[in-house]
Protein backbone atom coordinates (compact mmCIF):
# COMPACT_ATOMS: atom_id res chain seq x y z
CA UNK A 1 0.00 0.00 0.00
CA UNK A 2 1.17 3.45 -1.02
CA UNK A 3 2.83 5.56 2.10
CA UNK A 4 4.69 8.03 0.19
CA UNK A 5 4.68 10.03 -2.95
CA UNK A 6 7.27 12.26 -4.59
CA UNK A 7 6.02 15.58 -6.27
CA UNK A 8 8.85 18.00 -7.91
CA UNK A 9 8.29 21.29 -9.80
CA UNK A 10 10.37 24.70 -10.25
CA UNK A 11 10.16 27.34 -7.83
CA UNK A 12 8.14 30.15 -9.57
CA UNK A 13 8.86 34.31 -8.93
CA UNK A 14 5.36 34.66 -7.19
CA UNK A 15 6.23 32.25 -4.54
CA UNK A 16 9.39 34.52 -3.39
CA UNK A 17 10.02 37.50 -1.56
CA UNK A 18 12.13 40.56 -1.98
CA UNK A 19 15.34 38.65 -1.66
CA UNK A 20 13.98 36.03 -4.53
CA UNK A 21 13.52 33.34 -1.51
CA UNK A 22 10.82 31.25 -1.08
CA UNK A 23 8.48 32.95 1.20
CA UNK A 24 7.82 30.63 4.73
CA UNK A 25 4.24 30.62 3.95
CA UNK A 26 4.20 28.71 0.28
CA UNK A 27 6.02 25.95 2.04
CA UNK A 28 2.53 25.35 3.49
CA UNK A 29 0.96 25.49 -0.27
CA UNK A 30 3.58 23.28 -1.38
CA UNK A 31 3.00 20.40 1.31
CA UNK A 32 -0.81 20.94 0.19
CA UNK A 33 -0.12 20.10 -3.60
CA UNK A 34 1.73 17.72 -2.87
CA UNK A 35 -1.47 16.01 -0.31
CA UNK A 36 -3.57 16.53 -3.53
CA UNK A 37 -1.43 14.99 -6.34
CA UNK A 38 -0.86 12.02 -3.73
CA UNK A 39 -4.61 11.31 -3.29
CA UNK A 40 -5.00 12.01 -7.43
CA UNK A 41 -2.55 8.99 -8.07
CA UNK A 42 -4.58 6.73 -5.67
CA UNK A 43 -7.46 7.91 -7.99
CA UNK A 44 -9.37 10.36 -5.43
CA UNK A 45 -9.47 13.43 -4.86
CA UNK A 46 -8.83 15.39 -1.71
CA UNK A 47 -12.73 16.85 -2.19
CA UNK A 48 -14.91 13.98 -2.91
CA UNK A 49 -18.37 14.06 -3.60
CA UNK A 50 -20.68 11.04 -3.30
CA UNK A 51 -24.04 10.00 -2.21
CA UNK A 52 -24.96 13.87 -2.12
CA UNK A 53 -21.97 14.19 0.65
CA UNK A 54 -18.96 16.88 0.25
CA UNK A 55 -15.77 14.93 2.32
CA UNK A 56 -12.75 16.88 2.73
CA UNK A 57 -9.62 17.08 4.88
CA UNK A 58 -9.77 19.99 7.22
CA UNK A 59 -6.50 20.83 8.97
CA UNK A 60 -6.31 20.21 12.68
CA UNK A 61 -1.84 20.72 12.84
CA UNK A 62 0.56 22.34 10.22
CA UNK A 63 4.55 23.42 10.89
CA UNK A 64 7.65 23.81 9.07
CA UNK A 65 10.54 23.89 9.94
CA UNK A 66 13.30 25.62 7.46
CA UNK A 67 16.75 24.13 6.92
CA UNK A 68 18.17 26.66 4.12
CA UNK A 69 17.05 28.79 1.31
CA UNK A 70 15.35 27.56 -2.13
CA UNK A 71 15.12 30.58 -4.31
CA UNK A 72 13.55 31.63 -8.04
CA UNK A 73 13.61 28.93 -10.67
CA UNK A 74 15.46 26.29 -8.20
CA UNK A 75 13.60 22.83 -8.29
CA UNK A 76 12.17 21.22 -5.65
CA UNK A 77 11.54 17.79 -4.70
CA UNK A 78 8.44 17.80 -1.88
CA UNK A 79 8.80 14.07 -0.19
CA UNK A 80 5.30 12.76 1.22
CA UNK A 81 5.49 10.40 4.05
CA UNK A 82 2.45 9.32 5.58
CA UNK A 83 3.32 8.99 9.33
CA UNK A 84 0.06 7.61 10.37
CA UNK A 85 -3.49 6.42 9.60
CA UNK A 86 -6.40 6.64 12.70
CA UNK A 87 -9.65 5.92 11.47
CA UNK A 88 -10.77 9.35 11.26
CA UNK A 89 -7.10 11.31 10.22
CA UNK A 90 -3.96 11.44 8.32
CA UNK A 91 -0.30 12.78 9.47
CA UNK A 92 2.22 13.27 6.71
CA UNK A 93 5.21 14.64 6.88
CA UNK A 94 7.76 16.10 4.09
CA UNK A 95 10.86 16.52 3.28
CA UNK A 96 11.75 19.21 0.56
CA UNK A 97 15.31 18.85 -1.24
CA UNK A 98 16.46 20.81 -3.40
CA UNK A 99 17.50 19.47 -6.74
CA UNK A 100 20.37 18.42 -8.12
CA UNK A 101 22.10 18.03 -5.68
CA UNK A 102 19.48 17.28 -3.18
CA UNK A 103 20.35 19.56 0.18
CA UNK A 104 17.29 19.42 2.01
CA UNK A 105 15.92 22.48 2.52
CA UNK A 106 12.71 22.18 5.38
CA UNK A 107 10.68 19.54 6.78
CA UNK A 108 6.61 19.90 7.30
CA UNK A 109 3.88 18.42 9.01
CA UNK A 110 0.01 18.35 8.04
CA UNK A 111 -2.19 16.25 10.11
CA UNK A 112 -6.05 16.40 8.68
CA UNK A 113 -9.04 15.07 9.62
CA UNK A 114 -11.85 13.20 7.72
CA UNK A 115 -15.02 15.10 7.35
CA UNK A 116 -18.33 16.09 6.34
CA UNK A 117 -19.79 19.16 5.16
CA UNK A 118 -23.98 20.01 6.44
CA UNK A 119 -25.36 21.64 3.11
CA UNK A 120 -27.78 23.80 5.75
CA UNK A 121 -25.04 24.85 8.25
CA UNK A 122 -21.45 24.30 6.74
CA UNK A 123 -20.21 23.03 9.77
CA UNK A 124 -17.70 20.66 9.35
CA UNK A 125 -18.15 16.89 11.16
CA UNK A 126 -15.49 14.35 11.40
CA UNK A 127 -15.90 11.23 9.98
CA UNK A 128 -14.31 7.17 9.39
CA UNK A 129 -11.95 8.14 6.43
CA UNK A 130 -14.00 5.84 3.88
CA UNK A 131 -12.90 2.09 3.33
CA UNK A 132 -12.24 2.73 -0.53
CA UNK A 133 -9.43 5.45 0.51
CA UNK A 134 -8.01 3.51 3.69
CA UNK A 135 -7.35 0.33 1.82
CA UNK A 136 -5.10 2.28 -0.36
CA UNK A 137 -3.11 4.40 1.91
CA UNK A 138 -0.85 3.05 4.90
CA UNK A 139 1.52 4.40 7.28
CA UNK A 140 5.47 4.85 6.14
CA UNK A 141 7.60 2.03 8.02
CA UNK A 142 9.18 3.73 10.99
CA UNK A 143 12.42 3.73 9.58
CA UNK A 144 11.62 5.61 6.89
CA UNK A 145 10.37 8.53 8.73
CA UNK A 146 12.94 11.75 9.76
CA UNK A 147 13.54 11.98 13.35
Amino acid sequence: MPYEFKLTRRVEFAETDMAGIVHFSNYFRMMEAAEHAFFRSLGFSIHGHANGTTTGWPRVSASCDYRAPLRFEEEVEIHLLVAEVRSRSIRYQFIFRKGPDGVEVARGQVAAVCATVDKTTGKLAPVQIPESIRALISAAPPELLPS
